[in-house]
């Protein structure tokens, strides 16, 4: 098996010091390699949101190792840090976030543009960025003239814009209805069917069969892993 696209080694993300010192995460294994979705599972306050930051370069660990692409980040700077950001990791949030005042099209290409690509690269990209989310000819519409769905995929078109090959969805299908949110679902995982590699946390044991495996957070652990495939999966749904 080829070298994983992410590892996360023995991290653990402590807030606080001393008597104040509280555990958002401890001692987590994990690996994803390309073309391969894990879901994350586990109740409120277990640890999901924080892996996921550790992930994505948005926070750094207190202890242990991450790596994407075989770069250990704890040897980047915070500006280095900001470029594998706009160049390798994709986010998708729940609330969407995109910029109201931006197009759709500028919304996607904005990581594009603040890497210093010219306009009419960005512009060029972005229109087939959005065209792969089933939005063509959308990109001068702005946030508030889109349906929920839409939004939430010119967020993904946002995401896998330019050489991102890393995914990270945050709950992405909680403000869509039934459809929309399997259509999103779909998106992500033809993508990483195509080469990236994904990260999805949910707490929705339906949404999770979609991905390879999942693994389970409690109190900051890893505590279990299942292939997401396994019939009795649904046994480990939790409440948000």
């Amino acid at each position: 098996m080829s070298q994983p696209y992410l590892v996360l080694d023995d991290v653990s993300r402590i807030h606080g010091s001393g008597d104040l010192a509280v555990p958002a995460l401890i001692g987590a294994n994990l690996t994803v390699q390309r073309g391969e979705l894990v879901a994350v599972m586990g109740p409120s306050g277990s640890g999901k949101s924080t892996l996921l930051n550790l992930a994505g370069a948005l926070d750094r660990p207190s202890s242990g190792r991450v790596l994407i692409d075989a770069v250990d980040l704890s040897a980047l700077s915070a500006r280095q840090l900001a470029g594998i950001r706009r160049r390798k990791v994709g986010f998708v949030f729940q609330d969407f976030n995109l910029v109201p005042s931006l197009t759709a099209a500028e919304n996607v290409f904005l990581p594009l543009e603040l890497d210093g690509l010219p306009l009419s690269d960005c512009r060029l990209q972005a229109d087939q960025a959005l065209a792969e989310v089933d939005l063509d000819g959308v990109g001068d519409r702005f946030p508030d003239e889109l349906s929920g769905g839409e939004r939430q995929r010119v967020a993904i078109a946002r995401a896998l814009i330019g050489e991102r090959s890393l995914v990270l969805a945050d709950e992405p299908t909680g403000a869509l209805d039934t459809h929309t949110g399997d259509l999103v679902l779909r998106l992500l995982r033809d993508r990483c069917d195509t080469g990236a590699a994904g990260l999805l946390v949910t707490h929705d044991a339906r949404l999770a069969a979609w991905a390879d495996r999942v693994v389970f957070l409690r109190d900051g652990r890893v505590v279990d892993t299942a292939v997401a495939s396994d019939s009795d999966l649904p046994l480990f749904q939790v409440t948000p």
